[in-house]
C-alpha cells in the first residue's frame, strides 16, 4: 500500500482558520490587528516571492504585515538599527528576518539582536536555550510545523526511535529536541555519521533536513516508517524536490510529507500563529 501523504496544505489551512479567529479577538481587545514586520533582501527573487506570499497569508488571517526591504549593499549597522527600532516599536508584535542577508551581515548577530519576545521564527539564542529546557513559548517555526503535522495525523511518537538527519540550528537540532520532548528516542545524524543508511533503517520516524536531494533512498527506509522531509532543493530544470527519493520511499513507508506541500506551508502557519500568540499575550 502506498504511503499516506501528510498534507501540509490541508493542516496549514486549518491552523490559519484558528489563527484568524484568534486575531479577530485580539483586534477587538486592542483596537488594532496583530502586526508582523519582515526584513528581507529586496534584490533576491526567491526571497521576494516568499515575502509576498507571507504578506498575503498574513492579510488573510487579519495580521498587518510591514515589509522592510534591505538593499544588497545594506551595512551591518543599518540592518541592526532596523531591528532595534522594530524591537522597540509597540505597533509590531513579531519580527521575521528573511535570508539571504546582505553580505556585510552575520546571521548569528542578527538573531541575537531580535528581542526574544518578538522572535516569531524562534531563532534567537534565548528561545533556543528555552527550547533546550523544554519551556520555550516561541518555537522554531519550521520544526514546530513538522511536529504539528505529526500531531494532526496522530503519528505515535512516545517510545519510537526517530533519526534526524541534519544538525542545523534552525531545523535539525531543534527538531531533535521537539521529538525528545514528545518522548521519542532520538538520534541526531549528519553527513559524517558512520553507516548512515543502517542508522536510518533502524528508525520508526525519519526526518531529513540536509538540503541534499535524494540523500534518503528507498533502501534506507524500513517498511512502516514515517518520513518527514524538510529539504528544499531546486534541480537544474527548476523542479523543486526534497531530500527524499519520494517514489522509492513511498512504496513501503507508512507516511511521508510531500515536497512541495508538506512541511513548507506549515512553517508559514506557525509563524502567523505565533504572531497572534505574542499579540494576545500583550493584549
Amino acid at each position: 500500500m502506498p504511503a499516506m501523504i501528510l498534507d501540509g496544505r490541508v493542516v496549514a489551512r486549518a491552523m490559519r482558520s484558528d489563527t484568524r479567529q484568534a486575531a479577530e479577538r485580539v483586534a477587538m481587545q486592542r483596537g488594532r490587528n496583530p502586526a508582523l514586520a519582515v526584513l528581507h533582501p529586496a534584490g533576491d527573487a526567491a526571497a521576494r516571492s516568499y515575502v509576498r506570499a507571507l504578506a498575503r497569508a498574513a492579510a488573510d488571517v487579519g495580521i498587518t504585515c510591514r515589509v522592510v526591504p534591505l538593499a544588497a549593499e545594506a551595512t551591518r549597522e543599518h540592518v541592526l538599527e532596523q531591528l532595534v527600532q522594530l524591537n522597540h516599536d509597540p505597533q509590531i508584535d513579531g519580527i521575521l528576518v528573511q535570508t539571504p542577508l546582505p553580505a556585510d551581515c552575520d546571521g548569528a548577530e542578527v538573531s541575537r539582536t531580535i528581542v526574544a519576545t518578538k522572535d516569531v521564527d524562534g531563532i534567537s539564542p534565548w528561545n533556543a536555550g528555552e527550547l533546550s529546557h523544554g519551556r520555550a513559548t516561541l518555537l522554531p517555526a519550521t520544526p514546530a510545523g513538522g511536529m504539528a503535522l505529526l500531531r494532526h495525523y496522530q503519528i505515535p511518537l512516545v517510545g519510537r526511535h526517530a533519526v534526524v538527519v541534519g544538525r542545523s540550528a534552525v531545523v535539525g537540532r531543534p527538531m531533535a529536541l521537539l521529538l525528545s520532548h514528545a518522548h521519542a528516542t532520538v538520534t541526531l545524524a549528519h553527513s559524517r555519521t558512520t553507516d548512515l543508511a543502517a542508522l536510518v533503517r533502524s528508525a520508526d520516524i525519519v526526518v531529513s533536513a540536509t538540503g541534499r536531494a535524494g540523500i534518503i533512498t528507498g533502501e534506507m527506509v524500513r517498511p512502516g516508517a514515517v518520513v518527514v522531509d524538510f529539504g528544499i532543493n531546486v534541480l537544474p530544470d527548476g523542479t523543486i524536490v526534497g531530500d527524499v527519493d519520494v517514489a522509492a520511499v513511498s512504496a513501503h513507508a507508512a507516511a511521508i510529507t510531500p515536497v512541495p506541500g508538506g512541511t513548507g506551508p506549515m512553517t508559514t502557519a506557525v509563524i502567523l500563529q505565533q504572531v497572534v500568540d505574542v499579540a494576545a499575550g500583550a493584549a
